[in-house]
C-alpha cells in the first residue's frame, strides 16, 4: 500500500508522455495569432463576426449574463422560447429544447430514452458523449461496428427488450465520414426503434443551407428521430440541443438530468446562436463554401502522399499511425504557421493517430496553400508519405 496517494498519478502521467499521450492546454491569443486556423470547429468562421458579438451583447444588455438557475426555475428566458423554436423551425423538427452544452444534450437524450427494458445500439466510433450517455443510460448496449446497418438490424432483431433505440453521429468527428441515416431509419422502424442523431459536426454544414444531415437524408420530421446538436461549431456560440416530437421534448422536461439539474444557458450565447441562424439563412452557400474548402485540404494531403478520406462536411483527417508521428506532423504545420488539431489514442484507436483538419468557409487560397507546403514537409519529415 503506497503512502502517497498521488504517487500512481505522476506514474500514469509518465507513462502516458513516454507512449506520446500527453495532453497540454496552450492558451491562444485574441485573433489568429499568426497561425492559419485549420483545429477550430469554426466551420462557417462566424466565431469573430460582428453580428454574433452583437447578438451576444444585446442580450447580455438585456437579460444580463447569467440565467439565474435552471430552466425549470429562472433560467428559462424568453431567448430560450426562441432558440427552441427557431433550432425546431431550420432543422424540420416539430420541437426542441436548449441545453448548456452538445454533451448534456446527449446525455439527457440517450438516458431519458434508455433505460432498463431498452437495448441502445450504438456505432462504435460514436463521440464520447454518446458513449458516457450509453454508460450512464442503465440500459443494455450494443456496440455494432461502423457505419454497419447490418449489424444494427441484427442487434434489433435478436433483442430480449420490449424498446430500442439507435444511436449514430450524423458526421464522425475524425474520420468526417457520414452516418447512412436513411438505412439506419429504415432498421429502426422496422423494428420499432428510436434513431437518435448527434448533429454536432453536420449542422451548418451538411444539406441544403447546412439544415443537418438527417434534413439531407429525407428524415427532417420524422416522429421516430430525435436530433441532437451543438451551438459550439457552425453557429459558433456555446451550447446544445434535443430536438423531435413533444412527447420526447416533455419526456425531457420531466426526466432529463441533465436538464433538470443543470444551470440554463447565459443569454449572451443564445444571442450569438440566434444571430447565427440569421446568418445562415440570409446567406445559404455557406455550408458549400465550408464543403468546397474542406475537399480542397484532402486533396492537398492526398497529394503529399498522405492517407486521407473523402470528407463529407468539414473534418479532413490525416492518418500519421503512431502518436509521435502524430505529434510531430502537428509542430511541423505550426512551424509552417498553419495550427492542425493532433488526435492520439484514446481519442482514436490505436494506430490511427492522426491530424484533423477542420476546413471553415473564410478559408483562402493562401490558407491553402500554407498547408500545401506544412503537408508536404510533415509527410517527408515523418516518412508517411505513400508515394515513398
Amino acid at each position: 500500500m503506497s503512502a502517497d496517494p498521488l504517487a500512481r498519478l505522476r506514474d500514469a502521467t509518465a507513462r502516458r508522455a513516454e507512449a506520446g499521450l500527453r495532453r497540454t492546454l496552450r492558451p491562444r491569443p485574441a485573433g489568429p495569432g499568426g497561425l492559419v486556423d485549420l483545429a477550430s470547429n469554426d466551420y462557417l468562421g462566424l466565431a469573430g463576426d460582428p453580428r454574433l458579438v452583437a447578438g451576444a451583447v444585446a442580450a447580455a444588455r438585456e437579460w444580463g449574463t447569467g440565467s439565474t438557475g435552471s430552466r425549470l426555475v429562472t433560467g428559462t428566458t424568453e431567448l430560450h422560447a426562441e432558440l427552441d423554436r427557431r433550432l425546431a423551425a431550420f432543422t424540420g423538427s416539430a420541437a426542441g429544447l436548449v441545453f448548456s452544452s452538445g454533451f448534456l444534450a446527449n446525455l439527457g437524450a440517450v438516458t431519458a430514452l434508455g433505460g432498463p427494458g431498452t437495448l441502445v445500439v450504438s456505432d462504435q466510433v460514436n463521440h464520447a458523449s454518446i458513449v458516457d450517455a450509453c454508460r450512464l443510460s442503465r440500459s443494455r448496449v450494443a456496440i455494432v461496428p461502423h457505419r454497419d446497418t447490418a449489424a444494427v438490424r441484427r442487434a434489433l432483431a435478436e433483442r430480449d427488450e420490449d424498446h430500442a433505440v439507435v444511436v449514430t453521429d450524423a458526421v464522425f468527428s475524425v474520420d468526417g465520414d457520414l452516418a447512412p441515416l436513411a438505412e439506419l431509419h429504415r432498421a429502426a422502424r422496422a423494428h420499432g426503434a428510436l434513431l437518435v442523431v448527434d448533429e454536432a459536426h453536420a449542422l451548418g454544414v451538411v444539406g441544403g443551407a447546412g439544415r443537418g444531415a438527417a434534413h439531407a437524408a429525407g428524415l427532417a420530421g420524422e416522429p421516430d428521430v430525435v436530433l441532437t446538436l451543438t451551438l459550439s461549431k457552425s453557429l459558433a456560440s456555446q451550447g446544445g440541443a434535443v430536438l423531435g416530437a413533444p412527447e420526447v421534448i416533455e419526456t425531457l422536461v420531466d426526466t432529463g438530468r441533465s436538464f433538470i439539474f443543470d444551470t440554463g444557458l447565459n443569454p449572451p450565447a443564445l444571442g450569438a446562436a440566434l444571430a447565427a441562424l440569421d446568418v445562415l439563412e440570409a446567406d445559404p452557400e455557406l455550408p458549400g463554401r465550408a464543403r468546397d474548402r474542406a475537399r480542397r485540404m484532402a486533396a492537398l494531403a492526398a497529394g503529399a502522399g498522405l492517407e486521407t478520406a473523402d470528407p463529407a462536411a468539414a473534418v479532413v483527417p490525416v492518418f500519421l499511425g503512431e502518436p509521435h508521428a502524430a505529434l510531430r506532423a502537428a509542430e511541423i504545420c505550426a512551424a509552417h504557421g498553419v495550427r492542425v488539431g493532433c488526435f492520439r489514442p484514446p481519442s482514436v484507436p490505436k494506430g490511427r493517430a492522426c491530424l484533423r483538419l477542420t476546413a471553415r468557409a473564410t478559408v483562402t487560397e493562401d490558407d491553402l496553400a500554407a498547408l500545401g507546403t506544412a503537408l508536404a514537409e510533415a509527410a517527408r519529415s515523418t516518412g508517411r508519405s505513400l508515394h515513398a
